[in-house]
């Protein structure tokens, strides 16, 4: 028993004599990671100071601060190693680095993709902070690009985080992309109403309004000939392109066109259905030369339209001609009857 006990103070003692032999490389490299620690700060608050008044590379320094400082420590940390451990090779760390980096590739897969995205979101920039966006069925303004995620502010005071492989790999609509903006609206008059007349007012109104760019120009179109009216599109352009500005516009326009049409007798027609009645007794009827229900009339000679009422009191006038032929018939056929007997 005493000699297993010398033989463990023996190990100990063997270990302690390494640890002080090694307590010089090892408080050397404990001196030498924390420089390259705070060398690594110092280098992510450079880049953060040096993109913090440029709004486009704002996120994106903030980015490469990041990946500055983890690099500068990684490299301390193998400084280190290699004055801890004299035989530790470069080789080794590497290859403790491919292992390792395959295991936390598989576990961590959707994490690194969203990384990778949002570094590609960062530099290829197509869309920055305070953009207003649409994706899908969120739509806001871009409140901060992460490295993981993207967060959008809605119209309504919401908050939308969004994982960046999925902006990235999908289709975004950028709305403030550009420095103008095209607005339309469609229009529907009678067709009653002379349309360049039409046209004509509605430019007029769309021009009264200060929102509205002078260039590019505003235009009105005839759009198409629907069932109850007569479409017109107008379109405008506005600068900037922001949510408000559009919404804000289109107000002004939409009520400046309403009030013009009602000065000059413009009729904003809505829906109508036209429905023809007849008792298909018509000497007209199957003849497609003559007929009115959507058929051609020959030498324009269309049948006059019957009212409902009509139709009912001439089915009611032979409704009781019949009755009359039928009682004087009975009448006659009774007479005969008699005589005979």
């Amino acid at each position: 028993m005493s000699a297993e006990i010398a033989a463990v103070w023996k190990n100990v003692q063997a270990m302690f004599k390494s640890f002080i032999a090694l307590l010089p490389n090892l408080v050397l490299a404990i001196i030498v990671f924390s420089i390259f620690f705070f060398v690594a700060r110092s280098i992510k608050q450079l880049v953060k100071r040096l993109t913090r008044n440029r709004r486009h590379a704002r996120n994106l320094g903030l980015v490469l601060g990041r990946l500055a400082q983890g690099i500068t420590i990684l490299v301390g940390l193998f400084v280190a190693l290699s004055i801890v451990i004299p035989t530790f090779q470069a080789g080794d760390l590497v290859q403790l680095l491919g292992i390792s980096g395959v295991a936390i590739g598989f576990a961590f897969r959707d994490i690194l993709q969203n990384f990778l995205a949002g570094i590609l979101i960062l530099l290829t920039e197509p869309f920055q902070i305070d953009d207003q966006i649409v994706f899908k069925n969120f739509e806001g303004t871009v409140e901060n690009i992460e490295t993981r995620a993207t967060t959008i502010r809605t119209y309504d005071g919401r908050r939308i985080v969004i994982p960046n492989s999925e902006l990235f790999t999908n289709s975004v609509q950028v709305n403030t992309a550009f420095d103008n903006r095209r607005i339309e609206y469609d229009i529907g008059i009678g067709y009653g109403d002379d349309i360049d007349e039409a046209k004509q007012l509605i430019l007029e109104a769309i021009y009264s309004v200060p929102e509205v760019l002078k260039d590019p120009a505003p235009d009105v179109l005839l759009l198409e000939l629907a069932e109850s009216t007569v479409n017109i599109r107008a379109r405008w352009w506005i600068n900037p392109p922001r949510r408000i500005d559009d919404l804000q516009s289109r107000d002004k326009v939409i009520s400046a066109i309403k009030k013009t049409f009602d000065q000059h007798g413009i009729d904003l027609a809505y829906p109508t259905m036209q429905i023809l009645f007849h008792d298909q007794t018509e000497e007209t009827d199957g003849d497609r030369s003559r007929q009115r229900e959507g058929w051609p009339a020959g030498n324009k000679q269309v049948p006059k339209s019957r009212k409902v009422s009509d139709a009912l009191t001439r089915i009611s006038s032979n409704a009781r001609e019949n009755q009359i032929k039928t009682l004087d018939h009975n009448s006659f056929n009774s007479k005969i009857s008699n005589e005979k007997c």
